[in-house]
């Protein structure tokens, strides 16, 4: 534990289960709200990590441990962002500093970390689905224990949550989700009056009125149906419900997230009740934390910082990636008024904040939408203009079916511009970019272009973004090789790779930003280097000239061994019936850990001596010597 738990923090150290949080009065849930708070700020201002969410889950997070018996009851919380107050009061506090770091507490919700964490979550909008899963699961075996699902930071916008709603509606299941409505998107009308009115309309009273009224009133329809249209206008003009109850959930809210007296009171009563239930709470975002409840945005993630002033540490970094497809798409926008942008809710990352100040009406922010994203994009192209869709590359996943049916099939003319390629250090297995060269080039019509450095990425993408078809670059997290100023684009001829060195009895095929890697490993094996640039469609020629003068091929990329580039290139020499020793080299077939970036690769084997390692190896085993060796 910190050094200061104790003694800044007296009543939370004395907290290391949500068992140990029951027996506190509820007169002291203000005092554990407090602490937590405090000690969530000082630790992340030592070491970084997801932040303002958090801060504006520390009442609900403390409500729901302190009304329902977990790990028993179910809690499902949506993506992990908002689950660090959640991390902290089950056990996990003296490790909150490690969150992040390799070996430490993952950054999101992890099963194999904790019984608490019930599912885990990288990615929005699954926590519905998931709890009520858990919800049929505890029916199905007769077994007494409640299920809640969290969902919000924006994840209400998806289309998979409200699926879920709808089959758990129809279901009649035994479920409670709370909306944590953060962005105050819905209501913004909380206060006395609301948290009064919520009491009342979850409390035993007026539930069990409402059960025997439409009791008596069954055998009589039109007075029924009277009844319960009269009672759907009553709420109507005070809360916004009306769409959760003809989902058919019972409606409460919505109420201020931050009074944990209302949060505890209504839960409570909540409890007791059967059926899909669904409370809305509004909170801030950074609560407690002026810096970051005036900059939620800004202090989403951070690196350490002063606790008092808010101040982050700043690094001086080259122009990343993101920053080279930035500049890119505002330059492109001025010459080609076809141009829209679209992005899944990830402006700021993807690299979109100056295009939408630019160029606002064409600019489209569709929320946690990936589905929805890639089809309107295609929509857009249907009518003659140029899409360009920003994206991550493990956000993409979700949208895979889309990315097939309504743009491949159809040929049309969508320009993906895929981020976080590849490792992304800290965020771990959930958001690394492990598997777009595989699932992208398997697609018919789809062009698949592997810029190596910053100047090659800008050349790619207008490359891409011309050619008549659907087509994507991929780049990672971060700035490579680091170039002066661009200005210039330069169309790359589709499929063609080119030498970048020349030597002899080993040539090295580089798909992407490895590039340096492999060049190093070159100069101490001899060996020639291919900067391929096209994952599909593979430079076939230049290929089948290395099998020629050459005793072993290495493919070297950072995406997934099981159908990547390597596996294009062995599939054209078995085509070929060319046989020639050949070692593909890229992420292996597990799911990584977070960790550093740099290190990871080196643990890959992914670095320059990993591949002259894994060179040596390949020539031990097929009894290859070097020209020139003794």
């Amino acid at each position: 534990m910190h050094q200061s738990a104790d003694t800044n923090f007296p009543l939370l150290s004395k907290i290391n289960s949500p068992a140990e949080l029951r027996e506190l009065e509820e007169n002291d849930l203000y005092k554990i709200c407090a602490e937590l708070r405090g000690f969530l700020i000082e630790t992340l201002a030592r070491v970084g990590g997801h932040f303002a969410a958090g801060l504006g889950t520390v009442e609900l997070t403390t409500a729901l441990h302190y009304v329902f018996d977990t790990p028993n009851d179910r809690i499902v919380w949506d993506i992990g962002h908002q689950a660090y107050p959640h991390k902290i009061l089950t056990g996990r506090r003296d490790q909150l500093h490690t969150i992040r770091k390799p070996d430490g507490l993952s950054p999101f919700l992890k099963r194999s970390e904790s019984e608490f964490d019930t599912f885990g979550a990288g990615h929005s909008s699954t926590s519905i689905s998931a709890a009520l899963g858990m919800a049929v699961a505890a029916a199905s075996r007769g077994e007494e224990r409640d299920v809640v699902a969290i969902i919000g930071d924006g994840a209400l916008t998806a289309g998979m949550a409200y699926e879920a709603l709808n089959n758990a509606g129809d279901m009649d299941a035994n479920l409670l989700v709370i909306l944590n409505d953060n962005d105050m998107s819905i209501s913004p009308n909380v206060g006395a009056l609301r948290n009064h009115l919520a009491r009342i309309l979850s409390g035993k009273a007026y539930t069990g009125m409402r059960k025997g009224a439409k009791g008596v009133l069954q055998n009589v329809p039109p007075v029924q149906d009277l009844a319960r249209r009269w009672e759907e206008h009553m709420k109507g003009m005070v809360m916004p419900g009306t769409l959760f109850e003809e989902l058919g959930f019972y409606y409460i809210g919505p109420i201020d997230g931050h009074d944990i007296d209302a949060l505890v009171k209504t839960l409570q009563n909540l409890k007791a009740l059967d059926g899909p239930r669904f409370l809305h709470i509004v909170t801030q975002k950074g609560k407690g934390f002026e810096p970051a409840e005036g900059d939620p945005l800004a202090y989403h993630g951070v690196s350490p910082f002063n606790p008092k002033t808010g101040e982050m540490q700043k690094s001086v970094s080259k122009r990343s990636y993101t920053d080279v497809f930035s500049d890119w798409l505002c330059d492109m926008a001025e010459k080609d008024t076809k141009l829209m942008a679209i992005t899944p809710a990830m402006r700021e990352g993807s690299g979109l904040v100056k295009f939408s100040e630019q160029h606002p009406k064409r600019y489209f922010d569709v929320g946690i939408a990936e589905q929805h994203a890639v089809t309107f994009a295609a929509g857009i192209a249907c009518e003659g203009l140029k899409p360009v869709v920003a994206i991550y590359s493990s956000f993409l996943q979700r949208a895979y079916d889309q990315l097939v049916h309504d743009v491949s099939i159809q040929n049309l003319d969508v320009t993906f511009a895929i981020d976080r390629a590849g490792l992304v250090g800290a965020d771990g297995a959930t958001h690394a970019g492990s598997f777009d060269y595989s699932f992208m080039r398997c697609l018919p019509n789809m062009l698949v272009l592997a810029p190596s450095d910053e100047t090659e990425c800008r050349d790619m993408l207008y490359t891409a973004y011309i050619h008549q078809g659907p087509s994507s670059v991929r780049y990672p997290r971060g700035s490579g090789t680091g170039v002066a100023e661009i200005s210039k684009m330069t169309a790359i001829p589709i499929g063609a790779g080119e030498i970048r060195v020349k030597g002899t009895d080993i040539a090295i095929l580089n798909f992407g930003t490895l590039l340096p890697a492999a060049l190093k490993a070159a100069e101490e094996l001899g060996a020639t280097v291919a900067n391929m640039r096209f994952v599909k469609p593979l430079d076939e020629k230049l290929v089948l000239e290395l099998t020629e003068g050459h005793k072993l091929l290495i493919t070297v990329e950072e995406n997934a061994v099981e159908g990547g580039a390597g596996s294009g290139v062995n599939e054209l020499l078995a085509a070929k019936s060319i046989v020639i020793p050949i070692v593909n080299l890229g992420l292996p077939d597990v799911f990584l850990e977070h960790g550093i970036q740099s290190n990871m690769l080196a643990a890959c084997g992914l670095d320059a001596a990993g591949i002259v390692s894994s060179a040596h190896k390949a020539m031990d085993t097929h009894g290859i010597k070097l020209t020139g060796a003794a």
